[in-house]
């Protein structure tokens, strides 16, 4: 199974049909009268349709077991033709078109079977999936204007060559993964005033974006917050929430991280863990979701 874990949990929907073609009217008189030798078909049918989709992941190998959180199946004849409509909803990290189309089968071949015995004719056709929501398509945002990020690096140990730097490079690589430009890139010590200078000047200069990684934890030279928490016109708890909780699902140290998100004008200004891992998993925690923000702070509309 593919690595799900650096997903975020959304809420997912989706719909499929499949289509039971019998041969004659007869059988549809047999159906709506409940005259079927083997037992109600719509009941049984629908009941067989719920198990499947239960079973998905132990059928098809690379389905995530997953909590199925409201199945509908129904069913609606026109002429010669029954279908079969099977909706899905979960809360989860990945989708359920898959569980959809297996329990619309499921009950399309459950159907197949109860009624082989008085019809030659049935058919199935047209298992696809109708609709789905939820995930990264779902709430990718379409704001066209470019966003340019600057991404800073506060640490003493980096900006004296002690070591290199991997928590900023991670930080670039979700970056160009999301189409954000990179205005720049620069190490700076893990002191108040530069740290101030810098939001200050790269604001000024037209930054949309402006990433710091490092000085968020609980050191006597961590002073990241301290220094940008005065400059911030707002402060954007619920980035910084999504941030320790994505982190805290992770590992039991995330909640010693001070990250802080807020605005200075229309500029974002974001305070990450200085930790590869740390600053790595706080992109995957926001991004590309985040952008959204500038829909709101430059007053974009939809395309």
């Amino acid at each position: 199974m593919i690595d799900i874990t650096y997903k975020n949990t959304t809420y997912r929907t989706a719909i499929a049909q499949a289509i039971v073609k019998v041969g004659t009217m007869e059988t549809i008189e047999a159906i709506n009268n409940k005259t079927v030798p083997k037992g109600d078909v719509f009941a049984m049918s629908k009941a067989a349709g719920l198990l499947g989709i239960k079973k998905t992941p132990d059928l098809l190998p690379d389905c995530h077991p997953l909590p199925i959180e409201f199945t509908g199946i129904d069913f609606e004849i026109e002429g010669l033709e029954i279908k079969i409509l099977v909706t899905v909803k979960t809360i989860y990290k990945t989708g359920v078109e898959v569980e959809a189309m297996h329990g619309a089968s499921i009950v399309a071949l459950n159907m197949y079977d109860m009624l082989k015995p008085i019809d030659k004719g049935i058919e199935i056709r047209n298992i696809k999936l109708l609709e789905k929501t939820g995930g990264k398509s779902s709430f990718k945002d379409r704001f066209k204007r470019s966003v340019n990020a600057v991404v800073i690096v506060c640490s003493d140990s980096v900006f004296e060559a002690k070591k290199e730097d991997s928590a900023g490079k991670a930080i670039l690589a979700k970056l160009e993964e999301f189409n954000v430009g990179i205005q720049d890139y620069i190490i700076i010590p893990d002191e108040v005033a530069i740290i101030q200078e810098k939001a200050k000047y790269y604001q000024s200069n037209g930054a949309d974006l402006i990433i710091y990684t490092g000085g968020t934890g609980l050191s006597q030279r961590d002073v990241t917050p301290e220094a940008l928490q005065p400059l911030l016109d707002r402060r954007i708890p619920g980035i910084e929430e999504a941030i320790r909780k994505y982190g805290q699902d992770r590992m039991p140290y995330a909640m010693l991280s001070r990250s802080v998100a807020g605005t200075i004008k229309n500029t974002l200004v974001l305070a990450l863990p200085g930790s590869t891992n740390g600053a790595r998993e706080s992109m995957e925690a926001i991004f590309p979701s985040v952008l959204h923000v500038f829909r709101i702070l430059k007053g974009a509309t939809h395309d």
